[in-house]
């Protein structure tokens, strides 16, 4: 069996992960993903392949390691021309867009989970609604995005940790040295 020439290095929950995910799919592009445990060390592979920020998503192709999500999506777009455009080609469609992927990331539905309020109504934002619902039935992003409950559930164990590592109080190393002499 042949290796794939793509890999992306990500974690599932991830929306900058989950946007190369769905660009390779927009272009029909095959490709190996590889989960990162980031709440373990990381990979050697992701620490080879992202030096700098040490941190999720690297896109893989061939010999090359490419960067942050927006980067990789533009790279995504140049190098596969098959299959339709990603990002407009006007300077400012692109501006956009851009603007509007952050807007609409996928943590807005785990947000409405969590505060129990609408960002997205018919009443505030038709047409943006609209979009949202349409690409998220989009063959390329159905395929890829978690379900909201998993996402939510997800974020309840992250904030568990943080809340759990916030109350921890911080031994000084004078404190750190005695407990281990002394057992403490």
């Amino acid at each position: 069996m042949a290796e794939c020439d793509v890999k992306v290095l990500g974690s599932w929950a991830s929306p900058f992960v989950l946007r190369v995910r769905i660009a390779l799919h927009i272009k029909s592009v095959n490709y190996e993903f590889i989960e990162e445990n980031l709440s373990d060390s990381k990979s050697e592979l992701l620490l080879k392949s992202n030096p700098v920020f040490k941190k999720v998503p690297v896109l893989i192709h061939g010999d090359k390691s490419i960067c942050e999500s927006l980067i990789i999506v533009q790279y995504i777009d140049k190098v596969w021309t098959s299959g339709p455009s990603i990002l407009p080609s006007d300077a400012y469609e692109r501006a956009n867009s851009r603007f509007w992927v952050a807007y609409v990331d996928d943590k807005i539905k785990v947000i409405e989970k969590f505060s129990k309020i609408k960002l997205l109504t018919e009443a505030k934002t038709p047409c943006l609604l609209e979009w949202a619902d349409s690409f998220s039935s989009h063959g390329a992003a159905k395929d890829v995005l978690p379900e909201a409950d998993k996402l939510a559930e997800f974020g309840v164990k992250i904030k568990a940790k943080i809340l759990k590592a916030m109350a921890t109080p911080k031994l000084g190393r004078n404190q750190k040295y005695h407990k281990l002499r002394f057992k403490i």
